[in-house]
C-alpha cells in the first residue's frame, strides 16, 4: 500500500494520539520511506535513514498541521536525513569551523575588520544591500522584502548566498587580504 492510499482517518487518529493508528501508519509508511531513501541516500545509510525517519514520524507527527501534507512531510524528513547522514559519512562540515577559527586567530581586530569590509565590498550590489539591511539595520526578512520590493523567498535566497560568499571570501586562502597587504 502506498502512502497516497493510506486512509486519512488513520493519519488523523495517529495525530490525536491513538497508538494503534500510529503503529499501523509506521508499518504502512516504511516501504515508501525505504524506496525514497534508496534514491537519495548512500546505500550504506538507507537503513539508518529509514529508522531515523520512523522515529521522527512517531515523535513529531503532532507538528503536522494538514493531514494532506503527510506524504510530502515524510519525504522531506527522509531527504533531510539522507543529507545529514551523507555529511556525517563524508566528514563534510559545510561551515568548516576549523578554518574559521584559524582565520579569527590569525589577525588583530583592525585587520579582521578590514577583511570583513573587503569581503562585503566584493559582493554584488543586490546581495550586499540585503545583507546590510539584515545585519546592520536589523530589519526582518519581511521588512527587507517590502523595502526592496522583492519577494520574501528572494530575500532569503540572497541573504543565504551573501553570507556564503562573505564566508568563502574570508576563509579562502587565495582571497586573504593580509597577503595582498604584505
Amino acid at each position: 500500500m502506498a502512502l497516497r492510499d493510506i486512509d486519512q482517518k488513520r493519519i488523523t487518529g495517529a495525530l490525536s494520539g491513538n497508538r494503534e493508528d500510529l503503529e499501523v501508519l509506521l508499518h504502512l509508511a516504511q516501504p515508501d520511506i525505504r524506496r525514497y531513501a534508496m534514491k537519495h541516500c548512500m546505500i550504506g545509510d538507507v537503513d539508518d535513514a529509514v529508522q531515523e525517519v520512523l522515529l521522527t514520524m512517531s515523535r513529531h507527527l503532532q507538528s503536522l498541521r494538514v493531514v494532506a501534507a503527510f506524504s510530502s512531510w515524510l519525504f522531506t524528513c527522509t531527504r533531510r536525513e539522507c543529507r545529514r547522514l551523507g555529511r556525517v559519512t563524508l566528514s563534510y562540515d559545510p561551515l568548516d569551523e576549523a578554518r574559521v577559527d584559524e582565520w579569527l586567530g590569525s589577525a588583530s581586530g583592525p585587520e579582521l575588520l578590514y577583511e570583513v569590509l573587503s569581503a562585503l565590498d566584493s559582493l554584488p550590489d543586490d546581495y550586499r544591500r540585503v545583507l546590510l539591511l539584515k545585519e546592520y539595520q536589523q530589519l526582518t526578512n519581511k521588512e527587507i522584502a517590502e523595502q526592496l520590493q522583492i519577494s520574501l523567498p528572494a530575500v532569503k535566497s540572497r541573504l543565504h548566498r551573501a553570507r556564503e560568499m562573505v564566508r568563502n571570501a574570508l576563509i579562502t586562502p587565495q582571497c586573504d587580504t593580509r597577503k595582498r597587504l604584505a
